[in-house]
């Protein structure tokens, strides 16, 4: 049985603008883009979550929801730097550590002798090392496995501390809403509400065949989730997966013409970021992302197609057709293969 921990900071770019001005504490408060140049909110606080704010929301909707709201420019750089320290308290408890962004890893201890052996008494002195040597808050969620141990973490959020032991994981997942199930969102939950499934105890009396008919290849996962099963290791080594950029346009492109015009230079800045890549890469295939004037958004990608501007000219095509409305983010990227893989081109670009 292993012991996994989820470590979460609480609004982490937030809590490092309110830690560096603590003028900024108890206001709404949110880190992203001008809502004049069409910004996105990539985090806020809790003052802000209260008035329904929320990250990926756009500002200038965030700014209506909350119209006292502030928003300050991202600080990448201070991040990082926070999230390395965070990093390195981490290595002192375990080497099997698996970020998944600057503010949240999961973490191995099952074979750690520090804090008695005890995962609990470990994530508890992560959370203080932290609190006091970088001045913000994490929650934290102890489980045998990485699937409890995130909802764990967003169990008691924020400054949160939540452990689920080996016997406890039937009566836990039993009276699990299914809206916490990772993947589940407002459209799979209201699909399983319809079908009498409100909690993951009621999806016990489905056969996997059953779910899979219902739910295609994520009916496996729900079996497996409704027994608390998941077997998945904490990956060490995250290769990446892809490459890209995008923008997000001051007024609306509005026609496949305007989208191809903008192209060059979002290609010119994917040329550069595929070149500073070490050599372990390779190019799977290229796609483009749209977003609409509606918030709609499609994302087009084709093994083998040309990792040319033509090529992208193509799928950008491709992807206009499905929405024929004016478009107010473009976005241009590859896919990517290990270069020890057989599969995949080599890094070369246009």
């Amino acid at each position: 049985m292993r012991k996994i921990i989820h470590v979460d900071c609480d609004c982490f770019y937030a809590a490092i603008e309110m830690r560096d001005d603590p003028r900024l504490r108890g206001r709404p408060l949110a880190v992203g883009g001008d809502p004049g140049k069409r910004g996105v909110v990539a985090t806020c606080n809790y003052e802000a979550r209260a008035y329904g704010v929320r990250s990926a929301m756009a500002s200038g909707y965030a700014k209506k929801l909350c119209p006292d709201l502030l928003i300050v420019p991202p600080r990448m750089a201070v991040y990082r730097e926070a999230s390395e320290a965070i990093q390195a308290i981490f290595t002192d408890y375990t080497p099997i550590i698996q970020p998944l962004s600057l503010d949240e890893a999961y973490l191995d201890v099952s074979d750690s002798q520090a804090c008695r052996g005890s995962a609990t008494l470990i994530a508890q002195t992560i959370r203080q090392r932290v609190r006091e040597s970088q001045g913000i808050t994490v929650s934290a969620g102890v489980a045998p496995n990485k699937f409890l141990a995130k909802i764990a973490s967003d169990w008691n959020k924020p400054d949160g501390l939540k452990v689920i032991l080996p016997d406890e994981i039937e009566a836990f997942v039993q009276k699990l809403p299914i809206e916490r199930l990772h993947g589940v969102g407002r459209v799979t939950a209201a699909r399983m509400k319809s079908l009498g499934i409100d909690v993951c105890g009621e999806l016990l009396i489905w056969r996997k065949q059953d779910l899979a008919k219902e739910f295609g290849s994520f009916g496996e996962r729900l079996w497996q989730l409704a027994r608390g099963i998941d077997d998945r290791p904490v990956i060490v080594e995250s290769k990446r997966q892809s490459v890209s950029v995008e923008n997000t346009y001051d007024h609306d492109v509005p026609d496949l013409a305007g989208c191809l015009k903008a192209l060059p230079p979002l290609l010119e800045k994917l040329a550069q970021r595929l070149g500073r890549l070490e050599g372990q890469y390779r190019v799977s295939k290229p796609f483009v992302k749209l977003k609409f004037q509606d918030f709609t958004q499609t994302t087009i990608e084709q093994a083998g197609a040309p990792v040319t501007p033509d090529g992208y000219r193509e799928l950008c095509a491709q992807a206009f057709s499905r929405g024929m409305k004016p478009v107010r983010l473009i976005g241009v990227g590859v896919r990517l293969d290990n270069a020890q893989s057989p599969l995949g081109e080599q890094l070369l670009l246009f």
